[in-house]
């Protein structure tokens, strides 16, 4: 079997905290740093081997300073800002590993449950539609592979990949 490679990491600033979601669900290992300043950042990313995303010039520039590498998105949209990641990376040398994906709220792993594991938990009519149900390891939130799916699947070809790494657990 072949070694797998170790997915790619990020930590995005307090006003990307919707494209954190997106990427951890795509399968990206994503922090979210909410609050604190500009030069903790830079030392948390250095120190985590994390790239930077965020809209803050300033920030960018402090980091590049420093040798933390970071990627400026200055898109309106995740959509457009998934599309800045794709076209930043090669230029810094960074490869864009996924793994499974993750809890989009707190990045756990998630793991296969089985159907009646989730009664209660989900809609009735989400349960009756649908077998495969997944529960963050961490948080506990479960998933399942309705609309919301279909809208990564579509947002990771903005990535240059055509679909979601597919979930093995």
């Amino acid at each position: 079997m072949a070694p797998r490679r170790a997915r790619t990491a990020f930590v995005a600033d307090a006003m990307l905290g919707s494209l954190a979601r997106k990427l951890r669900a795509l399968g990206f290992d994503t922090s979210y740093y909410r609050s604190g300043g500009d030069a903790q950042l830079v030392d948390l990313a250095a120190s985590e081997g994390r790239v930077i995303l965020t809209s803050d010039r300033g920030l960018a520039t402090l980091a590049r300073v420093k040798g933390t590498p970071a990627m400026l998105l200055t898109g309106d949209s995740d959509g457009a800002r998934l599309s800045e990641v794709s076209a930043a990376a090669g230029p810094l040398g960074i490869s864009l590993a996924r793994g499974d994906p993750l809890c989009s709220l707190c990045g756990g792993e998630l793991d296969r449950v089985a159907k009646a594991e989730v009664s209660g938990q989900v809609p009735p009519a989400v349960q009756r539609s649908h077998r495969l149900f997944y529960r963050c390891s961490a948080c506990g939130k479960v998933y399942w592979r309705g609309s919301h799916w279909k809208k990564l699947r579509s947002l990771a070809g903005r990535l240059g990949q055509k679909q979601l790494a597919p979930y093995t657990g």
